[in-house]
């Protein structure tokens, strides 16, 4: 029998989705979403974590003044990454009970993919800086844009082709 056809009843479609209130949804999003936020937010912490420690070590009054603007704007996208992706943490403490749960994983998941872009740009300038002092030459920003785009194509450019596909397909 074809996929899209419940048992018993050939040529009319399967119900799709779920069968769930909003509310449910919204919870189910929210669980999602929290899961989500926990994973991206370990490796921001310990990014974070390792950006602040680099101005206290021996090297660091050796490094060229490029090199300390490409470290102080790494610093500042970190936070602003760190920002983002707790962002959703804080929201949802202070509206919860407000019965706005709906509005407020809609809220946390445009902050989560905020979050999300600005780890890339985080990513993109703690690359930029570590290797232009590991492996000076012509080839840093190549390999710089070459791990970028692998980056973007693994976050944003499969899962895009992805909902594109299989929500268009009839």
């Amino acid at each position: 029998m074809p996929p899209n056809e419940p048992s018993g009843q050939p040529g009319r479609p399967a119900p799709t989705g779920r069968h769930e209130t909003e509310e449910e949804r919204a919870d189910r999003r929210w669980a999602e979403l929290l899961q989500e936020v926990r994973v991206a937010q370990t490796g921001v912490q310990i990014l974070f974590g390792f950006l602040l420690t680099v101005a206290f070590t021996p090297r660091f009054p050796t490094l060229s003044d490029t090199d300390r603007a490409i470290y102080v704007a790494t610093v500042l996208l970190g936070a602003a990454t760190t920002g983002a992706l707790v962002g959703p943490v804080s929201f949802h403490r202070l509206v919860t009970g407000r019965r706005i749960k709906p509005q407020t994983v809609t809220w946390a998941s445009r902050m989560t993919m905020v979050g999300v872009v600005l780890l890339l740009c985080t990513v993109t300038s703690s690359l930029l800086l570590i290797l232009r002092i590991a492996m000076p030459g012509t080839a840093v920003p190549w390999v710089v844009a070459v791990l970028v785009a692998w980056l973007v194509l693994c976050w944003f450019g499969l899962p895009l082709w992805a909902r594109h596909r299989y929500l268009t397909k009839k």
